[in-house]
């Protein structure tokens, strides 16, 4: 949802759909991936002083990189705005949107396909803790910050309207410009996806001062994006994700993936390295892609812990994110 558009943006008449059918093959003739992200959320995608891009959403793309290249270097990252990003997707300048965007119906049917969900995120609020406010409903009468170009504005509509609350809305160009209104006192609160409120507190002055409420006001699942009408393309984007799940379901790990691969302890684990069955060829790749995003990105696992996790100054719990099995949502259907 950070970043979304209530909406998709139509195409302008200049922009053609890229041709279906046809995205791994024009990849792989290219020699590397071309992924859409965010311009800047920490622990999702964020480029350092060299250029070099780290995240949840940026190991996505580095693992669909690893399945068909055997190499997470080969992607190129080119960060989209929120009112640029499904335009890119649909002209065909970008392969794959990995912009932690939410999955919606209106963008759903409006040229675009989301695979997977990568993430189960909520919108949330951002609160000094000399307020006192513990719940969403202490906001009644609050002035609250939004950025511009968000599907933020109509949740908070429908949320406050159905309970009789009212509030005023502060609106921004970007998330830089709602921190600073916010720290600054314009609003009592600011309001976007709990795991980006995670990363704003960090900018704020004094980060102790501030919380974020436990409560939830939506669904947000974020999910990548690709184009309508190639379903090989889609299938490899779903797949990545899911043998991310799977490995880590498995017990199979960045650490120890050689291992696994030579002593191969089950069925499942060997389906998952591509040691039975012909489960990658099917994808338009080797036997051994799940190994190859293993053993260069990680499990699903690995990823949130290395980005998200409590070793992270985000330190986000993995909550909704946490395989099926263990109390969470995701899932990854099997290998077989």
């Amino acid at each position: 949802m950070l970043l979304g558009l209530a909406l998709l943006v139509p195409l302008p008449a200049s922009a053609e759909p890229a041709p279906a059918e046809r995205t791994l093959a024009q990849v792989k003739a290219r020699g590397h991936l071309v992924c859409g992200v965010s311009p800047g959320v920490a622990g999702f995608s964020v480029p350092d002083g060299q250029g070099r891009w780290t995240g949840l959403d940026v190991d996505f793309c580095r693992a669909l990189a690893a399945a068909i290249f055997d190499d997470p270097q080969a992607v190129r990252f080119i960060p989209q705005s929120s009112a640029a990003r499904f335009t890119a997707l649909q002209s065909g300048e970008i392969d794959v949107l990995a912009r932690n965007t939410t999955w919606t119906l209106s963008r759903d049917t409006a040229a675009m396909n989301f695979p997977a969900i990568t993430f189960y995120d909520g919108q949330g609020f951002l609160v000094r803790k000399s307020l006192g406010i513990t719940a969403v409903k202490g906001l009644d009468r609050a002035t609250i910050c939004l950025q511009q170009g968000t599907t933020t504005e109509l949740n908070l509509a429908d949320w406050f309207r159905t309970r009789g609350l009212t509030y005023r809305v502060v609106t921004f160009a970007n998330s830089e410009q709602t921190l600073g209104a916010y720290e600054s006192g314009r609003c009592d609160a600011y309001s976007t996806d709990q795991s980006s409120l995670y990363g704003e507190r960090l900018k704020t002055a004094h980060p102790d001062e501030h919380v974020i409420l436990e409560e939830a006001i939506s669904k947000e699942p974020f999910a990548p994006g690709v184009r309508q009408g190639d379903d090989q393309w889609r299938d490899l984007v779903a797949w990545t994700h899911y043998a991310m799940l799977d490995a880590e379901e498995a017990g199979i790990g960045q650490a120890n993936v050689a291992r696994m691969r030579d002593d191969a302890p089950s069925p499942d684990v060997r389906r998952i390295l591509g040691l039975e069955g012909a489960y990658g060829e099917r994808l338009g790749l080797t036997a051994d892609w799940v190994f190859r995003i293993v053993r260069h990105v990680g499990n699903y696992g690995d990823s949130f812990a290395r980005n998200l996790g409590d070793a992270t100054p985000l330190k986000i719990p993995r909550g909704r994110n946490a395989l099926w099995n263990q109390g969470g949502l995701q899932y990854g259907p099997p290998i077989r």
